[in-house]
């Protein structure tokens, strides 16, 4: 796969965001931009549970699919950047919210994780039920780990599906959260387990006698929380089985779609395995591009309102 070392990124970043904690609490805390005018629709899936699904249509020629990140919705900053950004482009846009993500909670036990394909693949079937021509996947973070493993583990992909673009996407999920336990880094860390301890709090009271609910209380970090929660509810042996199993870096070689991974290397959600520039010489469809700056979901741009990730998709996609 082509490896771009050289990101275009790095001549135009604003100097004062060369932090990376800077960056990427500006671009999650303080910058704003409004939601599009979207449709919601309940998506009914298959196994009696549902989706929230925003959407506008623009066009039925082009559109993408927006994939958040842990604990984030359609309503994002990042999300609404990036749909604004290809809504004036003409593209149509599905802004979709894993479960339980999208402002009320899902029926059953199971959440979501980084490589839940089988709810995104709901969602595209329902973009394409709109009788879109071409279909473009953008996904931050986790949602860029769905569009990996979407891509790489489908078989039989709709044609119409043309590519992908991950952003911040931790290709090996167990150096993810390794990173997320150093210095400041833990921060952000303690925010994700705060958020989703409310939420098994939720499902203690949906489903009392489905596990040792008890030990909410003890989740401290990811190891415990994976272990004892997030692992067994998605049918996982322990954390270990579970970072393995949802990894992108299982499923890279297999994509044969054109896919841009764009990932900092001063992303503090990041670590060992996620910057695969070895693997750039196996899949010419996987084109990887490491920016030295640009922190987590953030990539803020000198007199623009948009990021350069929106920015780099829309350019990645026209050069298919």
């Amino acid at each position: 796969m082509p490896y771009i070392k050289d990101s275009k990124y790095d001549k135009s970043i604003p100097f004062w965001h060369k932090n990376k904690h800077f960056s990427t609490i500006y671009a999650a805390k303080v910058k704003r931009f409004s939601s599009p005018d979207y449709q919601r629709e309940k998506l009914e899936l298959h196994d009696g549970d549902f989706l929230n699904i925003d959407y506008k249509m623009q066009s039925k020629n082009k559109a993408v699919v927006l994939c958040h990140g842990l604990e984030g919705n359609s309503q994002r900053t990042y999300i609404n950047s990036c749909a604004d950004y290809f809504l004036k482009e003409n593209f149509s846009v599905f802004a979709w919210n894993n479960r339980s993500c999208g402002g009320e909670m899902n029926r059953l036990p199971r959440l979501y994780h980084h490589a839940t394909i089988d709810d995104l693949d709901a969602v595209i079937q329902f973009a394409l039920s709109k009788d879109i021509q071409e279909l473009y996947l953008i996904g931050f973070s986790m949602g860029g780990a769905q569009v990996l493993n979407y891509l790489g583990r489908t078989p039989n992909l709709n044609p119409k599906v043309k590519a992908g673009v991950a952003v911040s996407v931790p290709i090996e999920i167990k150096a993810s959260a390794d990173s997320l336990k150093k210095g400041f880094n833990q921060v952000y860390m303690k925010n994700f387990v705060l958020d989703l301890t409310k939420k098994l709090k939720i499902k203690a009271q949906q489903f009392p006698d489905l596990m040792e609910w008890e030990n909410i209380k003890k989740v401290k970090n990811f190891d415990y929380l994976d272990d004892n929660f997030t692992a067994p509810m998605h049918g996982f042996i322990d954390k270990n089985d579970y970072y393995f199993k949802v990894s992108p870096a299982r499923s890279n070689e297999k994509i044969d779609k054109p896919v841009l991974i764009l990932n900092a290397f001063d992303d503090p959600f990041l670590g060992e395995g996620c910057f695969p520039t070895e693997m750039a010489t196996k899949n010419s469809y996987i084109h990887l591009e490491t920016p030295k700056y640009g922190g987590h979901c953030a990539y803020p741009m000198k007199n623009s309102v948009y990021s350069y990730a929106e920015i780099r998709a829309f350019e990645f996609f026209n050069s298919i």
